[in-house]
């Protein structure tokens, strides 16, 4: 991580000035960056004894709602009493001057996200099985708060959420295209985008949806047993269709008999061993938890990994122009192509459930 980078991230002082107007004075005070994220930039923060944790956009021009961090802290702060597990949020500032953007803090969690591998301790069939278990339960839970009694009835706009997203991914794709096309073009993309345009569902529930939903943006206590204990990343929350979140989920969840990732370097393959949920029994207990069917899967499903196209050509046009210092944005050359190549599969049902 480059000084000048960090710098763009974080005034430390100001950063002080302001905990200790809204927090109280503190003798410990120290700041390390979350190396994980891709998306938002994340902060720990040691205050005293208190572990503390900062949500901020990355510094330089981004697509118009891809980093919304205060969206995060308005829906957790009106779910936190809900049955879906969050960290307590704290703070909303969008005061520029402390750190030069908009920024929330949250209470910092406990336990695993699990990413590269397992915990030892979940490793025997009937605990992997429950980790499955736990994430669409969780999910379930999503889909059943009562969004207008938590406050949020105004914070969407559910019907035509389905077409919305298939027009908004395209537009966030021809803003990175403004830049990355000068290195090379994706031209499956266009045809993915206009084979979502034609078949998106006429009908859909209406929920509160996540919008990121996925395995490594939810947290395992540290017991032995899997329990879920906090869902992060809310950036992209609204009230849409639960189904959305259904095949965003599992665009990143892998069967054993699933071909070779399209990124390799951002996929999690242990959910491949023996014990853990095949990507039909996730849905089969989605099902029975929402009383929703999981109709137009293949849309569902070809939308993700068109999602997540637009989300590395973002990520490959913010490295083009200096805004980034992650090894990873520059791999979105060859990665994009071949999510692209992904949603194809998917759509010719080549890719199946």
């Amino acid at each position: 991580m480059s000084e000048t980078y960090y710098e763009r991230l974080v005034d430390e002082d100001a950063l002080a000035a302001y905990l200790t107007d809204e927090l109280g004075p503190v003798e410990t005070y120290e700041i390390s960056r979350h190396q994980e994220g891709h998306s938002n930039e994340t902060l720990f923060v040691a205050w005293g004894d208190r572990d503390l944790v900062i949500r901020r956009p990355p510094p330089g021009e981004t697509a118009d709602t891809a980093h919304d961090v205060l969206r995060e802290y308005r829906v957790t702060n009106a779910i936190v009493d809900t049955d879906v597990p969050v960290p307590e949020p704290l703070l909303a500032c969008d005061d520029h001057d402390v750190i030069g953007s908009d920024f929330y803090v949250m209470d910092q969690l406990e336990g695993d996200v699990l990413r590269a591998d397992e915990p030892e301790r979940f490793a025997d069939p009937d605990r992997r099985a429950r980790i499955g278990e736990e994430l669409v339960d969780t999910l379930a839970s999503i889909h059943a708060v009562d969004y207008e009694a938590v406050g949020l009835e105004e914070f969407g706009y559910p019907e035509g959420y389905t077409d919305r997203q298939v027009e908004r991914w395209g537009q966030q794709l021809m803003w990175a295209f403004e830049v990355t096309a000068e290195e090379r073009e994706v031209p499956t993309l266009y045809e993915v985008g206009s084979w979502l345009q034609e078949n998106a569902p006429d009908e859909h529930p209406h929920t509160l949806v996540h919008g990121d939903y996925k395995l490594d943006n939810v947290m395992f206590g540290p017991g032995d047993s899997p329990e879920l204990i906090g869902v992060f990343d809310w950036e992209m929350s609204t009230l849409g269709d639960p189904r959305a979140d259904l095949g965003w989920m599992l665009s990143y969840w892998r069967d054993a008999k699933d071909p070779d990732p399209a990124i390799p370097e951002l996929t999690t393959r242990f959910m491949e061993r023996e014990g853990y949920s095949t990507r039909r029994e996730l849905v089969d207990r989605w099902e029975d938890q929402t009383g929703f069917e999981f109709e137009h899967e293949r849309f569902y499903r070809a939308l993700a990994v068109y999602k997540l196209a637009g989300l590395g050509e973002m990520f490959f046009r913010r490295f083009l122009e200096g805004n980034s210092d992650d090894p990873m944005y520059p791999q979105m050359e060859e990665r994009v192509p071949a999510l692209a190549a992904r949603a194809q599969r998917i759509i010719d049902g080549e890719e199946p459930l």
